[in-house]
């Protein structure tokens, strides 16, 4: 058979061919288990916000050496990710698929949220939000982007279509980030993006600040983005108070 460079299997021996080390075994899987105590400490430990790489120094410092303990670091990761946080594969797969299940029916148009950012590590949380039927705001992917470039977004959208099917929304809603706007037209070239409204009200305080009677004048535009359901009433109503404004801001009031 070496002439076709093939090998076949004439003999299986079952037994161990080398002699076993006793001294390692019990770093073998099959040995190595978490006492009630350990776990206790564990999920003590993860409750104060603590890194679990801590409470494992600590068991290996109180044993005087990690031969003693009986597991390894990689099993306390492991006890606080599919126990302590209730996560596993199937939890995953199975929220994945909700996901999944309600862009499918409420995926039109949906906001891609980074107005917050992680305390320990400061990386942008993003959230993309659809809204179901009954007005609720429902969960449709999240993640945790350390840059926020273009090339950073795009991979995101990338992967976030992906896992969507390959299925771009109709409408996205995005604040006024330039780098996120570019990632959308290479990625999602036939969505239709617009500014959140959210975003552009939580910023005229700023932009009003300066001009008389600036109040009112939030509080009328408030009034006029918030209350026009067509564009008819919108252009009409806008035109009344932009007039309204610019008396309220030179007059004094």
């Amino acid at each position: 058979m070496k002439d076709v460079d093939l090998w076949t299997i004439s003999k299986i021996v079952l037994n161990h061919s080398h002699p076993c080390c006793p001294n390692q075994a019990e770093m073998l899987k099959q040995h190595r288990e978490l006492s009630m105590f350990v776990r206790r400490t564990i999920e003590t430990h993860e409750e104060a916000g603590i890194r679990p790489s801590k409470p494992y120094q600590s068991f290996v410092a109180a044993a005087g050496s990690h031969r003693e303990l009986g597991f390894i670091e990689k099993d306390v990761r492991k006890y606080i990710t599919r126990e302590v946080r209730n996560i596993s594969e199937k939890d995953d797969a199975k929220e994945f698929g909700k996901s999944r299940d309600a862009f499918n029916y409420f995926g039109d148009v949906v906001s891609f949220d980074t107005t917050y950012n992680t305390n320990r590590y400061n990386l942008v949380l993003g959230f993309f939000i659809g809204v179901n039927h009954h007005g609720q705001s429902t969960l449709l992917g999240c993640t945790l982007v350390k840059n926020e470039d273009i090339q950073s977004f795009k991979w995101l959208f990338e992967c976030w279509l992906h896992c969507m099917g390959g299925k771009a929304p109709k409408g996205i809603l995005i604040d006024q980030c330039a780098s996120i706007q570019r990632a959308i037209e290479l990625c999602m070239p036939t969505t239709i993006h617009r500014w959140c409204i959210w975003h552009i009200m939580k910023k005229i305080p700023s932009k009003l600040n300066g001009y008389k009677g600036h109040i009112d004048i939030e509080q009328e535009m408030s009034h006029v983005v918030w209350n026009s359901y067509t564009n008819t009433i919108l252009t009409e109503t806008g035109t009344i108070s932009s007039e309204s404004m610019v008396l309220k801001a030179t007059s004094g009031f």
